[in-house]
């Protein structure tokens, strides 16, 4: 191994090492499927954030329609008036 330190040299054994002592039929996700995990969780945190944020910008309070107003209006006012009338004849 050329232009290696004597600590590179060393954990590199170590490391070898330790990869002998793991079964070679046993599979597993390793660095990359945590680094792959960890930052899918960070998307997703994140997002859940941004979504939060804007749920709260949201102004829930309802603008009545003014069409809808005037047929309610228009509606009531014949009953209003059938109403007053029987009123007037009772009376």
């Amino acid at each position: 191994m050329p232009d290696m330190s004597a600590s590179a040299s060393l954990a590199m054994t170590h490391l070898v090492s330790f990869a002998k002592e793991v079964d070679e039929d046993k599979v597993t996700p390793g660095v990359l499927g945590f680094i792959v995990f960890a930052a899918m969780a960070l998307a997703v945190w994140a997002l859940m954030k941004s979504m939060s944020r804007h749920m709260n910008r949201v102004d829930f309070t309802q603008v009545p329609d003014p069409k809808a107003e005037q047929a309610e209006q228009a509606e009531s006012e014949p009953a209003d008036a059938e109403a007053s009338g029987q009123a007037k004849q009772q009376g």
